[in-house]
């Protein structure tokens, strides 16, 4: 038996299929606000958030490890030759990006921002470690895919931050951004 076309569900609104999803990814990143990210003081005196000492000493052994053995030349030489000599700043980087991205898709705010910075994060760290297993290789490409899915759906829109912001303020930037 064939059901009915009007029973069929459908994918009006697609946001809504994926705030759960987003929350739970979101969630995922917040926890390097936990891990990887201190307060500290800018010019004595300016609270900042910042990577912490511990992520500021691991990040690159991690990467020393995941560069040793990568097969693509040109990402093993960058992890080499540009992100270890410079780590102190790139691991403030990846430790502030992965809050932002955290934060962004817990709150449903800008969500868009969020998950095209989670995307670039995601593809940075598949590079480092897609030759380490396959299930290194799946779980970066699951998390692209969230990523893609968030950015073209929006799903801040539903139960987030970003559908208050279209309704508050309609006519900004940041209202068509969310």
């Amino acid at each position: 038996m064939t059901p009915s076309v009007e029973s069929v569900p459908s994918m009006h609104n697609p946001q809504r299929a994926l705030v759960g999803l987003r929350i739970v990814v979101g969630i995922w990143f917040v926890k390097s606000l936990f891990t990887k990210v201190t307060i500290m003081l800018a010019w004595g005196f300016l609270p900042v958030p910042a990577a912490n000492a511990r992520w500021i000493a691991v990040m690159p052994k991690l990467l020393a490890k995941y560069a040793a053995d990568n097969p693509i030349g040109w990402y093993r030489d960058f992890l080499l030759h540009t992100v270890i000599p410079n780590a102190h700043l790139f691991a403030h980087f990846t430790a502030l990006g992965e809050a932002a991205v955290g934060l962004s898709l817990t709150l449903g705010l800008l969500t868009p921002l969020g998950a095209l910075l989670g995307a670039l994060e995601v593809i940075s760290y598949g590079l480092a470690v897609q030759h380490m297993s396959s299930g290194q290789q799946g779980f970066h490409v699951m998390l692209l895919s969230m990523m893609l899915a968030f950015l073209y759906t929006r799903p801040g829109r539903y139960l987030g931050l970003d559908a208050w912001i279209r309704r508050r303020y309609p006519s900004t930037f940041w209202a068509r951004m969310g």
